[in-house]
């Protein structure tokens, strides 16, 4: 699977936020390019569990990129706006290859890991609402990075279920690196918080879906 190469060499936030994706992101957890998940004999079931917890942790309005806009800086405004309005193309897009997905699988300890995915978006959501200035915007920025992952896993599933996947409209790492170059110096330390808590909280969805995996067998 060709995942996307994340490049360094902009400003030092930038620079903080694409190292941070490319190590603590989606794109360096084991399971995103397990067999298991890409071609094994249990990969159409793996991926459904996939899409279907995706729509748990992100499929909800007020989105963590919709809540951030009220917490960014008004010059941000513009630029949030517009990536919350392409982030609800992705909403839609998770939201119909549930549609077209096996069931959730069952797996032992499901109540226990719906558990654990609304407490995952409860810290998303307390993220996207945190007073402390940058936060949110670093948590939208490392969202919109980390995607770009998630996305490669949704188009491979919708080639499998036969559902054509959609052209993915969101800023791409050069347009999120070039906007995060604009961000004033004293919210770097807060924005980059923000945005290594979002990665924590992704690697741990991940955590639990391989765990869910492996609970099946």
């Amino acid at each position: 699977m060709a995942l996307p190469a994340i490049d360094t060499g902009r400003s030092r936030l930038a620079d903080t936020l694409l190292a941070r994706a490319a190590s603590d992101g989606s794109v360096s957890h084991p399971y995103v390019r397990s067999v298991e998940l890409l071609d094994g004999a249990d990969s159409i079931r793996n991926q459904a569990d996939v899409i279907h917890h995706l729509c748990l942790l992100h499929g909800r309005l007020p989105g963590l990129i919709d809540l951030a806009i009220e917490r960014s800086p008004i010059e941000a405004s513009a630029w949030m706006i517009s990536a919350a309005a392409t982030f609800a193309e992705e909403r839609a897009y998770i939201t119909r290859l549930a549609v077209a997905a096996p069931p959730l699988p069952s797996t032992p300890g499901q109540a226990e890991c719906e558990a654990a995915v609304l407490a995952q978006r409860h810290a998303l959501e307390m993220l996207a609402t945190s007073e402390r200035a940058g936060c949110a915007t670093g948590a939208a920025l490392a969202m919109l990075l980390d995607w770009q992952v998630v996305r490669v896993v949704l188009d491979l599933a919708a080639d499998r279920l036969g559902a054509p996947p959609l052209r993915c409209n969101l800023p791409d790492a050069d347009a999120i690196a070039d906007f995060a170059a604009q961000i004033p110096p004293a919210l770097e330390r807060a924005v980059a918080f923000g945005a290594g808590q979002l990665f924590l909280q992704q690697r741990g969805l991940w955590d639990l879906l391989e765990c869910r995996e492996q609970a099946r067998r």
